[in-house]
């Protein structure tokens, strides 16, 4: 992975610290020996494991029926991949921009940039891939870890491309792309959060 990536001079983008109140909820007691033991092999609290459940299904899986999601095994997606051509991407492309759109609005309530872009970091966490977002003065660097073989990495750099451009024509961005990573880097400026359309 490319060295300036890692130095100490870049920052990783944080969210907002958000206010807390505790709750009591009754559950099954299998229910808790298995969230327990969970958390106990992942060597964290039962608080952060619950927290971690709770915040996938609010980000993501209360909607994923409703926009028609469903898991696919990363093996079937890799041996598609593998069959893809440059004109299977650019259609598949097509075929599922106007359905990003869709998404963000049924999900986030508007579309804009920082809604997609927020959506896109709900659906990688939510799939289980490797993403990480850092920030150095005014560019900002979204990383992608899908280990699902080139031709993936190529039409998430052409996805990511579209995004971007319908909004930014003219924003230079920067890829670099091996078989299973993807990282673009944007001048958002220094301000910019995606999350931040809350406020």
């Amino acid at each position: 992975m490319n060295e300036n990536l890692t130095t100490s001079k870049r920052q990783p983008h944080v969210q907002k610290k958000e206010a807390t109140r505790s709750i009591t909820y009754r559950l099954p007691e299998k229910l808790v020996n298995e969230l327990e033991t969970e958390a106990s092999q992942k060597s964290i609290s039962q608080n952060v494991l619950v927290k971690q459940i709770l915040e996938k299904y609010i980000q993501w899986d209360r909607f994923s029926n409703k926009i028609g999601m469903i898991p696919v095994p990363s093996t079937m997606l890799q041996a598609l991949g593998d069959e893809l051509d440059g004109r299977d991407i650019d259609e598949i492309i097509t075929l599922i921009f106007p359905m990003i759109k869709d998404t963000v609005l049924f999900i986030k309530g508007g579309y804009d940039i920082k809604r997609c872009i927020e959506t896109l970091e709900d659906y990688m966490k939510a799939s289980g891939m490797t993403s990480d977002h850092r920030v150095e003065g005014e560019m900002h660097t979204f990383l992608i870890q899908h280990d699902l073989g080139m031709k993936w990495s190529v039409f998430t750099e052409q996805l990511l491309t579209q995004v971007f451009r319908n909004f930014m024509p003219d924003m230079d961005l920067k890829f670099q792309t091996t078989d299973n990573t993807v990282i673009l880097t944007a001048p958002l400026g220094s301000d910019f959060s995606e999350h931040d359309y809350h406020d």
